[in-house]
């Protein structure tokens, strides 16, 4: 008895050791970020496939919502010299005849970010990476309050995209997003990010197989896919405090629900004012297969092209004397591309086109003729595609079927739902030859459909040729997913010799 006592004694100690609040697990987190920031230089050009996978990893595990990537990306930015420009303010007096490298942003989901060399002009046109960076997920209500079922605490949910489907199951959730506050005494409202990785809050449970065929689904996505948060017992009192009450969130949403995430951010419940969260596999990514020729992670579609296109300018940059530059370089990453892009945030709401405008305007000192910027230009339209599935052969087209670890591919239609034409084929093989890389192609089968992109939408919006393009994945549009171990880096490498060499062997092409 005496040594069992000791055990459990000794094992007491070692989980106060693990519970550390949840705001100074979101401190330890945040050290963590700011490390990786300052370690995202030009040498990842130089990294191993694996080390570079596995930073990829890290970055996709500490940033599970748009928010975070957005944010993640912004201190990168700052941290490699790039200045912020408010979309709010005149940037005329902060872009001035020498050019140089800034970034701005949009709702804290959308950002782009630009080189501008001191000798652009119009003619040198604009050579440009677009990616979104919104994943699947799953979002909670407005009011996501649920009264008890069974004894069960629930929250309310709405699918983002195509999610609460089966593959959504009986997985361990996490929470994370903004929310948006006001201090007591104070009128300012501001915004701040939680993250409740590694902990899960919440799972949908599935129904045993041996109940029949109501196990078996499709699942009712407003009734039967609903996240178990909890079994409280009475002694585990939801009603707000007087305090508490003073939100007006209070009631909408469970409270204890209110009090984990205000906790998270270090406020208290009546601070809050509104929250945009989701809900998230809190499992990390992870090199696998018996020769680690794999990635496994979450989220892929599309944090993949959108990190190594950024590591790629931010790469190109440091390699980059805008005194001797008469480029123009740019990646904008895009929310909403999983629900159609026609947001302020999403592609149709043309960021890259306004920072085009003002940043050219800024640096001439008057407008610009921007039909002969954008005619001059090459837009890569950089999102996931389909790797071949060995289980599913008979639905790939011949000679249309990406592996992994090859390089990038292609997205090739020809009804419109992807930009790339002939010359854009043309100009990404010439491209890669320069560059040592390889090329794939995919294209659909004529009896399957074909998904689409933000490249027809960028195409159509500017004029500038554009071409679809990205980084192939297996299992796309599931919770997990899978890609090749070189990929990362191969995807990067190729999009850091577009920027380098997009613009002389675009004018190898003439009038075409």
């Amino acid at each position: 008895m005496a040594e069992q006592r000791e055990i459990l004694e000794q094992l007491k100690k070692t989980l106060q050791q693990l519970s550390v609040e949840p705001s100074k697990n979101g401190q330890i987190a945040d050290e963590t970020k700011e490390r990786r920031h300052e370690e995202f230089t030009a040498r990842d050009l130089e990294h191993s496939y694996e080390v570079a996978s596995q930073e990829f990893i890290d970055f996709m595990y500490e940033n599970p919502t748009t928010y975070h990537v957005i944010s993640f990306f912004s201190k990168m930015l700052d941290k490699n010299g790039f200045k912020y420009l408010s979309e709010k303010s005149n940037w005329n007096d902060s872009i001035g005849e020498n050019g140089g490298k800034f970034y701005t942003l949009r709702n804290g989901t959308n950002l782009s970010a630009f080189v501008l060399g001191k000798n652009w002009k119009a003619e040198k046109g604009i050579g440009a990476i677009g990616s979104h960076v919104d994943a699947l997920t799953v979002k909670l209500k407005p009011a996501s309050f649920e009264d008890l079922s069974q004894g069960y605490g629930r929250i309310a949910v709405a699918p983002y995209g195509g999610t609460l489907n089966e593959l959504w199951l009986d997985r361990d959730l996490g929470i994370g997003g903004r929310l948006l506050y006001k201090k007591k005494g104070t009128n300012e409202i501001k915004s701040t990010l939680i993250d409740s990785t590694p902990y899960p809050i919440c799972r949908i449970p599935s129904l045993a197989p041996h109940f029949g065929k109501p196990a078996e689904g499709p699942f009712d996505k407003e009734d039967q896919t609903v996240p178990v948060i909890g079994f409280p017992t009475p002694s585990e009192d939801e009603t707000p405090t007087d305090d508490e009450k003073n939100s007006p969130l209070a009631g909408k949403h469970n409270t204890h629900l209110l009090r984990y995430v205000a906790n998270l951010a270090g406020l208290e419940v009546s601070e809050l004012i509104q929250m945009d969260l989701d809900l998230f596999d809190v499992q990390k990514g992870t090199i696998g297969g018996i020769r680690k020729h794999f990635i496994f992670a979450p989220r892929l579609d599309d944090r993949l092209c959108s990190f190594a296109a950024m590591i790629a300018l931010v790469s190109y940059a440091k390699n980059v004397n805008t005194d001797d530059s008469d480029a123009f370089s740019t990646v904008t990453l895009y929310d909403n591309e999983e629900i159609g892009s026609l947001t302020r945030q999403g592609a149709k709401g043309r960021l890259l086109e306004s920072v085009v405008e003002r940043a050219t305007s800024a640096f001439s000192k008057k407008p610009v003729d921007l039909h002969t910027v954008w005619a001059n230009s090459i837009i890569l339209s950089a999102d996931v595609n389909h790797l071949l599935n060995p289980n599913f052969p008979e639905v790939y087209m011949k000679n249309h079927s990406p592996v992994p670890n090859v390089g990038i591919t292609l997205s090739l239609d020809p009804n419109g739902h992807m930009a790339t034409d002939v010359v854009g084929t043309a100009l990404v093989e010439e491209l890669a030859r320069l560059n040592g890389d390889k090329v794939q192609y995919f294209q659909i089968k004529n009896n399957s459909r074909s998904g689409g992109t933000i490249g027809p939408s960028l195409a159509s919006q500017t004029g500038a040729r554009t071409i679809d393009l990205g980084i192939a994945q297996m299992s796309m549009h599931s919770i997990r997913a899978a890609t090749g171990s070189m990929d990362v880096k191969l995807g990067t490498k190729f999009f850091n010799g577009f920027f380098r060499n997009w613009r002389s062997v675009y004018d190898e092409f003439g009038e075409l």
